[in-house]
This record gives C-alpha cells, structure tokens and sequence, in this order.
C-alpha cells in the first residue's frame, strides 16, 4: 500500500532529508586512500547520533550505519576494519537517518584520487540517470516514466542497469510501496505519482553486466564479471506542481 503523506510528515521527513545531506558535506571530503570502510562507517554514526538521529538501516538489522560498497559491489557493503580504500576505488555510501520516527534515504559516490577514466564517466552517467528520473517523477506521470528515463540514460552508454534491486517509496519507514525499477520492462505495479508520494530514487549502473550476486557475507550485492558499479539516490517529494529533492546537498 502507497502511503501518502501530509504537511506534516514531510516536513517531518524534510528535517531528516536536510540533516542527512549535512552529514553527506561533512563526511564525504574526509573520505581517503588508507581508511577502513569502517572508518568512514564511523563518520557516518557519529554525526548522525550526536545530532539526535539513529542510522535507518539499523531497522533493517544492517550491522553498521552506512552501507559502504567499493568498486564491483553494488550495494549493502558492509563496513569492515580489513575493507581498506585505495587511490582509484569508487566508494558508494547508501546512508539513511531515523529523526524522530521519520525516514530520509541518500547515496553518493566518492571517487578516490586516480578513478580511471571510464569509472568516473560511469559515474556521471548515473547522476545523469538520477536526474533524469527525478524529472520524469510529477503528478500524473506513472512509476515506470521514472524507470523509463533512468534506463534510456544509460543504456545508450552501453552500461549495465541492475534489474534485481529498485528505488522505493520512504518516509515513514525504511522500505516502502511503490517499488521503483531502473528497468522499464520489469512487470510489477505501474502505480499513477500522485501528490504526498515521497521517493527514493535509485539508479544502480553498472560498467559491465546488469547482472549481480549476492556476497557469502548475505549482504554485499556484487557484479557478476567484477567490473566497478556506481550509485547514486536521491529522496523526492512530490507536490502537485512541483517535485522537491528532499536530500539535495
């Protein structure tokens, strides 16, 4: 079931949103060749708790408070002491916040000193898809319009775009209706956007295959053929003129 949302809870969920994009300008610059995933993890938490708020994905039993996925993982990396970053890694950080009982939801990715070419290009390409998906997100566009602009951007890259993991609705919980797909052949629901639908939206690109696997660890997703994945999202509020970019940096 959709939830829509009223003044009061996206001025609820904004707080969260605007908290979570200050902790993304205050960790991301730090993020460096020889830290530990679990370093950055630790960044995350701790601004996070010192202002008020819990990670979200403790909800979701994560163990730790940043998803933090390197290179071929694609998302749920799981912060480690012995995940030690490199000059030319894309690091991805997948960062929720619980404010007072309401959700906001963000990724970006850092790109660490010498990311060869090609990295960095996938990169821009998935905040190009990310874009393009948000402006296709208004009142009385369908789900699948988001999909359709994600996909179109970078499959004519030649980019792989992850089909098993989607964007979702946000807010009031971690995880909600409508699932939104980086594919637009994929055959669930096509609900109509209606104003009061708060978004996350999630392009997962690929340089390779669209193809991924889970990690023995039950968490990290990884690409099949090991070739670097890049992931960016945004949490959206849709009005009925205008749709706002909650977590906007």
């Amino acid at each position: 079931m959709i939830r829509l949302k009223n003044e009061d809870e996206i001025n609820g969920i904004r707080k969260s949103c605007h908290l979570l994009a200050a902790m993304f300008k205050e960790v991301l610059p730090q993020v460096k060749a020889g830290m530990s995933t679990k370093q950055v993890d630790d960044l995350c938490k701790n601004f996070i708790i010192g202002h008020g708020g819990t990670p979200a994905w403790y909800r979701e039993d994560f163990p730790g408070a940043a998803c933090i996925s390197v290179n071929e993982e694609v998302i749920h990396g799981i912060p480690s002491t012995k995940k030690i970053i490199h000059d030319g890694d894309i690091v991805c950080l997948d960062v929720g916040i619980d404010l007072d009982g309401y959700i906001s939801d963000s990724t970006h990715s850092v790109l660490v000193g010498n990311v060869p070419e090609k990295v960095r290009k996938l990169d821009e390409v998935t905040l190009e898809a990310l874009q393009a998906g948000i402006d296709a997100c208004r009142t009385g566009n369908r789900i699948k319009d988001i999909s359709r602009a994600v996909y179109e951007v970078a499959a004519k890259h030649g980019y792989g775009v992850v089909y098993d993991y989607c964007g979702h609705g946000v807010g009031l919980d971690v995880h909600e209706d409508p699932s939104i797909p980086n594919v637009p052949d994929w055959g669930g629901a096509n609900p109509r956007i209606q104003p009061g639908m708060v978004l996350a939206i999630e392009p997962m690109i690929n340089l390779g295959t669209a193809d991924v696997k889970t990690a023995k660890d039950g968490w990290t997703v990884i690409t099949c053929d090991g070739l670097p994945s890049a992931h960016e999202e945004h949490t959206v509020a849709v009005f009925e003129d205008h749709t706002e970019i909650l977590t906007k940096l």
